[in-house]
């Protein structure tokens, strides 16, 4: 029997001010919108930059099912020691496969199967394996697994998210972008069915500039010196948006996309 399964899924976290009120929300933040699961990237949350295992383990114990990453996945060295061991948090699967952890998990809740991958961009990025091949290969292994499936791509160009969504339409319930920081407002169903957002946004400091002391990015912008980067206090907004899924077609229903202070 076809049931409608309800996902949130958060922006990039970052610093450690944005990381505890999330935390302090976010099962409020499930019941309050009907979420069977949230995926939260976090690839920032830590002091600085990076994800430690610390802040790791406390976002998983307030109710992230899974937690995506990015680029800066590989910040903090005990969290690459961790990564091994954790099958709830992803790395970019389009690394090379000998690194620490994994890309993709399928997790059942609910009764329902949920494959969720990771992936990072090439454009203007880091020159990893493409992401349309290695999307293939992953639905591939999968096929006949999962009920849903779940893709955080995390890339700098929006002409490479809009595009591998659309490649992937049909056969991926929800692509979501994760990495500029900043919220786009073009949440659809594609075509096909696959709920879309090109970028979820940011859980941090809205007066910034993407998380980080505004003074500090003036500075380096104008003079071009290196900076020390801080992230910005108070004023923290969680970003996101809400996928509700057919998982008897794995189809996107609808998609909310969420800005609330916390």
């Amino acid at each position: 029997m076809n049931k409608e399964f309800v996902i949130l899924c958060i922006g990039d976290v970052v610093g450690q001010e944005a990381a505890r009120l999330l935390c302090a929300r976010l099962e409020g933040l499930k019941s309050e919108y009907g979420a069977d699961m949230a995926i939260v990237n976090a690839e920032n949350a830590a002091e600085g930059n990076g994800l430690d295992r610390a802040t790791a383990e406390e976002i998983e114990a307030s109710g992230a099912d899974v937690i995506t990453t990015g680029n800066h996945v590989w910040q903090k060295r005990d969290l690459r020691q961790f990564l091994d061991g954790n099958s709830d948090i992803l790395r970019p699967a389009n690394y090379r496969a000998e690194l620490a952890g994994r890309g993709w998990g399928i997790y059942e809740i609910h009764g329902v199967r949920v494959l969720v991958f990771n992936m990072a961009g090439t454009v203007y990025m880091n020159p990893l394996a493409c992401p349309f091949e290695t999307s293939d290969r992953i639905l591939e292994t999968a096929c006949g697994k999962y009920d849903v499936s779940v893709l955080d791509f995390h890339a700098e160009a929006t002409s490479e998210k809009i595009a591998l969504a659309n490649y992937l339409d049909g056969r991926v319930s929800v692509v979501f972008g994760t990495h500029t920081h900043v919220q786009t407002a073009d949440e659809r169903i594609l075509p096909k069915g696959t709920g879309y957002i090109t970028d979820l946004g940011m859980t941090g400091p809205l007066d910034s500039v993407l998380g980080v002391e505004t003074a500090r990015i003036i500075e380096y912008l104008k003079n071009h010196i290196p900076v020390r980067f801080e992230t910005a206090k108070g004023n923290i907004r969680l970003n996101g948006a809400v996928f509700r899924i057919d998982t008897g077609t794995g189809k996107t229903l609808s998609v909310k996309r969420i800005c609330i202070e916390i």
